[in-house]
């Protein structure tokens, strides 16, 4: 979530803090939608951060996830902030000035920017970037190289080992037979057996596997990939993979979501992504990237658009 707010504020080009905050002391046994209704310094002084909530506050707030709406808002109403909430708020939308939230979510409004998936920081550059400074790490390994983005836990989908195993068998497959190699990076829910049942199972293939030491080499895989394959779970690692216009498929994992089903038909309708059946396949479609569409609804509000 925090990676799609900073898509947006990195778009909008101010610049911005990253805070983190969630309620506390009987504070967390209020729901959020009744925070809203309290005084806004009372609603602030129960509110931990990793950073102080003080003046001088900002021209723009963004804020993710229906637990911060009621802090986002006090802000708002202490300020006169900006405010932009991404994703569904739960609260009515009038009460930011704007609100991006994905298709899937079915939340409109006269102040609501529909996304096609997450808002995410995925650009030619940035693939450029990485990629150029990755490459030498894998120079040897053969094409097609395929990209494999794993996620993990869910309160909606599981990754145990045994589904791992399987899958790493029909990458290593894959890989064999398409004479290319495996680029793998876990993310901070893949469980650490899960990711060892992976490797072993690729063990007798070219791939290389990214250990958590060091930088994330995830926009590194993502420029040097010719496809790339995904777990369902994650609707923002789906999105920045669509983001590269290279062809995209969808492990399904144990577990079901019903939104998350919305978000993968509308993927499979734009043409982006499709099922993985352990076989490549080419074809072509539009970057997915909504960022720059939010983004420029926020500087046209501030006056921040360019006059020439």
């Amino acid at each position: 979530m925090e990676a799609q707010g900073i898509a947006v504020a990195e778009a909008v080009g101010l610049p911005f803090t990253l805070k983190r905050v969630r309620p506390k002391g009987a504070m967390r046994l209020v729901p959020a939608p009744f925070q809203i209704l309290l005084p806004p310094k009372a609603l602030l002084r129960a509110t931990a951060s990793s950073d102080a909530l003080e003046p001088p506050w900002p021209r723009l707030v963004i804020s993710i996830g229906r637990r911060s709406v009621p802090m986002a808002l006090a802000i708002k109403r202490l300020s006169g902030a900006y405010a932009l909430h991404i994703q569904n708020p739960k609260v009515p939308a009038r009460l930011f000035d704007l609100v991006a939230a994905p298709a899937h979510d079915n939340f409109e409004g006269p102040n609501v920017v529909t996304t096609f998936g997450a808002v995410h920081g995925v650009t030619p550059e940035r693939l450029a970037d990485a990629g150029n400074q990755f490459a030498p790490r894998i120079a040897e390994l053969p094409h097609p190289r395929i990209a494999v983005l794993l996620g993990g836990e869910s309160q909606a989908f599981s990754f145990p080992p045994e589904t791992a195993t399987g899958f790493g068998a029909k990458l290593a497959i894959l890989a064999r037979e398409s004479g290319g190699s495996l680029l793998i990076t876990p993310s901070r829910r893949t469980r650490t057996d899960t990711l060892e049942a992976l490797a072993q199972a690729v063990a007798g293939v070219p791939h290389f596997v990214w250990d958590s030491k060091g930088d994330n080499p995830y926009f590194a895989f993502l420029s040097l990939a010719d496809a790339i394959v995904v777990t369902e779970d994650s609707v923002n690692m789906v999105t920045e993979a669509a983001g590269t216009g290279k062809p995209v498929y969808v492990q399904a994992l144990p577990g079901r979501s019903t939104r998350l089903s919305r978000f993968h038909a509308l993927m499979r309708e734009r043409g982006a992504t499709r099922p993985f059946e352990g076989r490549l396949e080419s074809w072509r479609y539009v970057p997915i990237n909504d960022t720059e569409v939010v983004a420029s609804h926020i500087r046209k509000a501030l006056g921040l658009e360019s006059k020439a």
